[in-house]
Protein backbone atom coordinates (compact mmCIF):
# COMPACT_ATOMS: atom_id res chain seq x y z
CA UNK A 1 0.00 0.00 0.00
CA UNK A 2 2.84 2.71 0.99
CA UNK A 3 4.08 1.74 -2.47
CA UNK A 4 0.99 2.55 -4.28
CA UNK A 5 1.03 5.58 -2.23
CA UNK A 6 4.65 6.77 -3.60
CA UNK A 7 3.94 6.07 -6.69
CA UNK A 8 0.77 7.99 -6.76
CA UNK A 9 2.64 10.78 -5.21
CA UNK A 10 4.78 10.86 -7.79
CA UNK A 11 2.66 11.23 -10.46
CA UNK A 12 0.79 13.78 -8.24
CA UNK A 13 -2.50 11.88 -8.85
CA UNK A 14 -4.77 14.62 -7.62
CA UNK A 15 -4.42 16.95 -10.60
CA UNK A 16 -6.00 14.51 -12.65
CA UNK A 17 -8.37 16.88 -11.66
CA UNK A 18 -7.49 19.32 -14.11
CA UNK A 19 -8.02 17.72 -17.38
CA UNK A 20 -10.37 14.49 -16.60
CA UNK A 21 -13.41 16.92 -15.98
CA UNK A 22 -12.90 18.44 -19.42
CA UNK A 23 -12.44 14.54 -20.61
CA UNK A 24 -15.77 13.97 -19.20
CA UNK A 25 -17.27 17.38 -21.32
CA UNK A 26 -15.82 15.88 -24.38
CA UNK A 27 -17.52 12.29 -23.93
CA UNK A 28 -20.37 13.49 -22.89
CA UNK A 29 -20.73 15.64 -25.64
CA UNK A 30 -20.55 12.56 -27.51
CA UNK A 31 -23.27 11.02 -26.07
CA UNK A 32 -25.47 14.75 -26.19
CA UNK A 33 -25.04 14.49 -30.31
CA UNK A 34 -27.09 11.04 -30.59
CA UNK A 35 -24.07 8.53 -29.45
CA UNK A 36 -24.97 5.64 -26.68
CA UNK A 37 -23.51 5.19 -23.76
CA UNK A 38 -20.90 2.22 -23.47
CA UNK A 39 -19.75 1.59 -19.94
CA UNK A 40 -17.12 -0.13 -21.47
CA UNK A 41 -16.06 2.49 -23.94
CA UNK A 42 -16.26 5.21 -20.63
CA UNK A 43 -13.86 2.69 -18.43
CA UNK A 44 -11.45 2.63 -21.58
CA UNK A 45 -11.59 6.61 -21.97
CA UNK A 46 -10.58 6.62 -18.19
CA UNK A 47 -7.84 4.44 -18.40
CA UNK A 48 -6.33 6.35 -21.38
CA UNK A 49 -6.64 9.44 -19.29
CA UNK A 50 -4.66 8.23 -16.18
CA UNK A 51 -1.81 6.28 -17.61
CA UNK A 52 -1.25 8.78 -20.20
CA UNK A 53 -1.26 11.60 -17.63
CA UNK A 54 1.26 9.00 -15.33
CA UNK A 55 3.40 8.05 -18.10
CA UNK A 56 3.91 12.29 -18.84
CA UNK A 57 4.02 13.19 -15.39
CA UNK A 58 6.44 10.12 -14.46
CA UNK A 59 8.41 10.88 -17.44
CA UNK A 60 8.59 14.62 -16.01
CA UNK A 61 9.98 13.64 -12.42
CA UNK A 62 12.69 11.18 -14.04
CA UNK A 63 14.10 13.32 -16.60
CA UNK A 64 13.96 16.30 -14.65
CA UNK A 65 15.85 14.71 -11.58
CA UNK A 66 19.10 15.94 -11.46
CA UNK A 67 17.54 19.60 -11.25
CA UNK A 68 14.79 18.47 -8.85
CA UNK A 69 17.84 17.49 -6.65
CA UNK A 70 19.38 20.58 -6.84
CA UNK A 71 16.24 22.79 -6.27
CA UNK A 72 15.13 22.99 -2.43
CA UNK A 73 11.62 23.67 -3.41
CA UNK A 74 11.92 19.74 -4.78
CA UNK A 75 14.53 18.35 -3.61
CA UNK A 76 11.68 16.20 -1.26
CA UNK A 77 10.34 14.56 -4.54
CA UNK A 78 10.49 11.04 -4.67
CA UNK A 79 13.19 10.49 -7.32
CA UNK A 80 15.60 12.70 -5.99
CA UNK A 81 14.79 11.62 -1.98
CA UNK A 82 15.68 8.40 -2.89
CA UNK A 83 11.88 7.12 -2.37
CA UNK A 84 11.92 5.82 -5.94
CA UNK A 85 14.40 4.64 -7.90
CA UNK A 86 14.65 6.22 -11.29
CA UNK A 87 14.97 2.75 -12.72
CA UNK A 88 11.83 1.68 -11.47
CA UNK A 89 10.00 5.17 -12.50
CA UNK A 90 11.28 4.19 -15.61
CA UNK A 91 9.58 0.84 -15.57
CA UNK A 92 6.32 2.53 -14.28
CA UNK A 93 6.23 5.08 -17.22
CA UNK A 94 6.76 2.13 -20.25
CA UNK A 95 3.87 -0.01 -18.10
CA UNK A 96 1.45 3.41 -18.51
CA UNK A 97 2.55 3.99 -22.21
CA UNK A 98 1.58 0.47 -22.80
CA UNK A 99 -1.26 0.34 -21.25
CA UNK A 100 -2.86 3.14 -22.74
CA UNK A 101 -1.54 2.04 -26.12
CA UNK A 102 -3.63 -1.18 -25.82
CA UNK A 103 -6.69 0.91 -24.27
CA UNK A 104 -6.68 2.95 -27.25
CA UNK A 105 -6.90 0.04 -29.50
CA UNK A 106 -10.21 -1.69 -27.71
CA UNK A 107 -11.48 1.48 -28.41
CA UNK A 108 -11.47 2.60 -31.93
CA UNK A 109 -8.88 2.42 -34.93
CA UNK A 110 -8.07 6.41 -35.02
CA UNK A 111 -7.49 6.63 -31.51
CA UNK A 112 -4.79 3.67 -32.12
CA UNK A 113 -3.62 5.21 -34.71
CA UNK A 114 -3.22 8.34 -33.12
CA UNK A 115 -1.80 7.02 -29.38
CA UNK A 116 1.62 7.52 -30.24
CA UNK A 117 0.94 10.92 -31.37
CA UNK A 118 -0.51 11.72 -28.44
CA UNK A 119 1.88 9.63 -25.98
CA UNK A 120 4.55 12.30 -28.25
CA UNK A 121 2.77 15.07 -27.10
CA UNK A 122 2.46 14.35 -23.71
CA UNK A 123 5.98 13.42 -23.27
CA UNK A 124 8.22 15.95 -24.81
CA UNK A 125 6.64 18.51 -22.70
CA UNK A 126 9.65 17.37 -20.37
CA UNK A 127 12.34 18.34 -22.63
CA UNK A 128 10.92 21.99 -23.85
CA UNK A 129 12.21 23.86 -20.39
CA UNK A 130 15.37 22.89 -21.90
CA UNK A 131 14.91 25.18 -25.65
CA UNK A 132 11.72 26.93 -25.43
CA UNK A 133 10.01 29.73 -22.83
CA UNK A 134 6.68 28.38 -24.40
CA UNK A 135 6.88 24.91 -22.81
CA UNK A 136 3.87 25.96 -20.74
CA UNK A 137 2.05 25.74 -24.23
CA UNK A 138 3.69 22.43 -24.71
CA UNK A 139 2.07 21.12 -21.14
CA UNK A 140 -1.26 22.76 -22.45
CA UNK A 141 -1.19 20.93 -25.66
CA UNK A 142 -0.78 17.92 -24.01
CA UNK A 143 -3.58 18.10 -21.85
CA UNK A 144 -5.78 20.19 -24.38
CA UNK A 145 -6.17 16.63 -26.12
CA UNK A 146 -8.53 15.19 -22.79
CA UNK A 147 -11.90 16.83 -24.16
CA UNK A 148 -11.01 15.80 -28.09
CA UNK A 149 -9.20 12.33 -26.94
CA UNK A 150 -12.88 11.46 -25.43
CA UNK A 151 -14.97 12.31 -28.03
CA UNK A 152 -12.89 10.35 -31.16
CA UNK A 153 -13.44 7.69 -28.50
CA UNK A 154 -17.11 8.01 -29.11
CA UNK A 155 -17.59 9.25 -32.61
CA UNK A 156 -14.50 8.48 -34.20
CA UNK A 157 -14.40 11.78 -36.30
CA UNK A 158 -13.09 15.42 -35.00
CA UNK A 159 -15.65 18.24 -34.85
CA UNK A 160 -15.10 22.02 -33.86
CA UNK A 161 -17.08 21.87 -30.84
CA UNK A 162 -15.18 20.01 -28.82
CA UNK A 163 -12.02 21.39 -30.13
CA UNK A 164 -13.07 24.62 -28.56
CA UNK A 165 -13.17 22.51 -25.23
CA UNK A 166 -9.32 21.41 -25.98
CA UNK A 167 -8.53 25.50 -27.17
CA UNK A 168 -9.93 26.03 -23.52
CA UNK A 169 -8.10 23.72 -21.75
CA UNK A 170 -4.79 24.76 -23.99
CA UNK A 171 -5.02 28.23 -22.80
CA UNK A 172 -6.10 27.55 -19.16
CA UNK A 173 -3.66 25.40 -18.20
CA UNK A 174 -0.88 27.23 -19.51
CA UNK A 175 -2.12 30.14 -18.03
CA UNK A 176 -2.02 28.63 -14.46
CA UNK A 177 1.43 26.73 -15.08
CA UNK A 178 2.85 30.13 -15.72
CA UNK A 179 1.89 31.32 -12.34
CA UNK A 180 2.99 28.02 -10.82
CA UNK A 181 6.23 28.60 -12.62
CA UNK A 182 7.26 31.79 -10.61
CA UNK A 183 8.14 29.91 -8.33
CA UNK A 184 11.16 28.81 -9.76
CA UNK A 185 12.40 31.95 -11.91
CA UNK A 186 15.72 32.38 -10.06
CA UNK A 187 16.75 28.90 -10.01
CA UNK A 188 15.60 28.28 -13.65
CA UNK A 189 17.36 31.68 -14.61
CA UNK A 190 20.60 30.43 -12.63
CA UNK A 191 20.80 26.62 -14.43
CA UNK A 192 19.52 27.96 -17.85
CA UNK A 193 16.21 26.47 -17.89
CA UNK A 194 13.61 28.47 -19.80
CA UNK A 195 10.34 29.88 -18.66
CA UNK A 196 7.86 32.52 -19.12
CA UNK A 197 8.61 34.06 -15.90
CA UNK A 198 12.62 33.83 -16.88
CA UNK A 199 11.71 35.48 -20.39
CA UNK A 200 9.78 38.58 -19.17
CA UNK A 201 9.74 38.71 -15.42
CA UNK A 202 7.11 38.28 -12.53
CA UNK A 203 4.89 41.10 -14.01
CA UNK A 204 5.56 40.30 -17.36
CA UNK A 205 4.48 36.59 -17.22
CA UNK A 206 1.83 37.60 -14.95
CA UNK A 207 0.32 39.33 -17.52
CA UNK A 208 0.62 36.72 -20.47
CA UNK A 209 -1.02 34.52 -18.30
CA UNK A 210 -3.93 36.87 -18.05
CA UNK A 211 -4.16 37.26 -21.68
CA UNK A 212 -4.36 33.18 -21.70
CA UNK A 213 -6.73 33.02 -20.02
CA UNK A 214 -8.77 35.54 -21.44
CA UNK A 215 -8.71 33.61 -24.41
CA UNK A 216 -9.31 30.46 -22.49
CA UNK A 217 -12.35 32.86 -21.47
CA UNK A 218 -13.43 33.36 -24.58
CA UNK A 219 -12.91 29.72 -26.00
CA UNK A 220 -15.94 28.66 -23.06
CA UNK A 221 -18.05 31.72 -24.12
CA UNK A 222 -17.48 30.95 -27.68
CA UNK A 223 -18.69 27.19 -27.73
CA UNK A 224 -21.61 28.30 -25.23
CA UNK A 225 -22.73 30.38 -29.04
CA UNK A 226 -21.50 27.55 -31.35
CA UNK A 227 -23.32 24.62 -28.94
CA UNK A 228 -26.61 26.61 -28.53
CA UNK A 229 -26.42 25.54 -25.11
CA UNK A 230 -28.46 26.23 -22.09
CA UNK A 231 -28.71 28.75 -19.00
CA UNK A 232 -27.32 25.89 -16.73
CA UNK A 233 -23.80 26.34 -19.02
CA UNK A 234 -23.56 29.71 -19.05
CA UNK A 235 -23.95 29.41 -15.56
CA UNK A 236 -20.59 26.66 -15.70
CA UNK A 237 -19.24 29.73 -17.74
CA UNK A 238 -19.71 32.19 -15.39
CA UNK A 239 -18.87 30.01 -12.33
CA UNK A 240 -15.29 29.00 -14.47
CA UNK A 241 -14.63 32.50 -15.68
CA UNK A 242 -15.07 33.77 -12.01
CA UNK A 243 -12.42 31.10 -10.54
CA UNK A 244 -10.07 32.25 -13.27
CA UNK A 245 -9.68 35.42 -12.71
CA UNK A 246 -9.57 35.07 -8.83
CA UNK A 247 -6.32 33.39 -9.18
CA UNK A 248 -5.07 36.54 -10.33
CA UNK A 249 -6.78 38.98 -7.61
CA UNK A 250 -4.42 36.52 -5.22
CA UNK A 251 -1.17 36.27 -6.87
CA UNK A 252 0.53 39.14 -6.74
CA UNK A 253 4.22 40.04 -8.30
CA UNK A 254 5.42 41.00 -4.74
CA UNK A 255 3.49 38.36 -3.26
CA UNK A 256 3.59 34.47 -4.05
CA UNK A 257 3.18 33.14 -0.97
CA UNK A 258 -0.84 32.07 -2.53
CA UNK A 259 0.38 30.64 -5.98
CA UNK A 260 -0.36 27.06 -4.76
CA UNK A 261 -4.01 27.75 -4.05
CA UNK A 262 -4.39 29.60 -7.37
CA UNK A 263 -2.63 26.59 -9.09
CA UNK A 264 -4.26 23.53 -7.28
CA UNK A 265 -7.50 24.63 -5.47
CA UNK A 266 -8.47 27.27 -7.90
CA UNK A 267 -8.13 25.61 -10.40
CA UNK A 268 -9.05 22.33 -9.25
CA UNK A 269 -12.22 23.18 -8.43
CA UNK A 270 -12.88 25.36 -11.55
CA UNK A 271 -12.53 22.61 -13.72
CA UNK A 272 -14.71 20.32 -11.44
CA UNK A 273 -17.54 22.63 -11.76
CA UNK A 274 -17.31 24.11 -15.16
CA UNK A 275 -17.89 20.34 -16.16
CA UNK A 276 -20.17 19.82 -13.53
CA UNK A 277 -22.49 22.36 -14.86
CA UNK A 278 -21.63 22.32 -18.92
CA UNK A 279 -22.66 17.82 -18.88
CA UNK A 280 -25.57 18.84 -16.71
CA UNK A 281 -26.72 21.30 -19.19
CA UNK A 282 -26.38 18.77 -22.24
CA UNK A 283 -29.26 16.31 -20.77
CA UNK A 284 -31.67 19.14 -19.42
Amino acid sequence: MSSIKQYLSLVKFSHTIFALPFACIGFALALHQGFSFSPTLFLLVLVCMVTARNSAMAFNRYIDRKFDALNPRTAIREIPAGIIQPKNAFYFIVVNCLLFIVATFFINSICFYLSPVALFAVLFYSYTKRFTPLCHLVLGCGLALAPIGAYLAVTGVFAWLPLLFSFTVLTWVSGFDIIYALQDEAFDREHHLKSIPVLLGTKGALRFSEILHVLSIGCVVMAGFVGHFNAIYWIGVVLFSGLVIYQHTIVKPDDLSRVNIAFGTTNGIASVVFAIFTIVSFFV
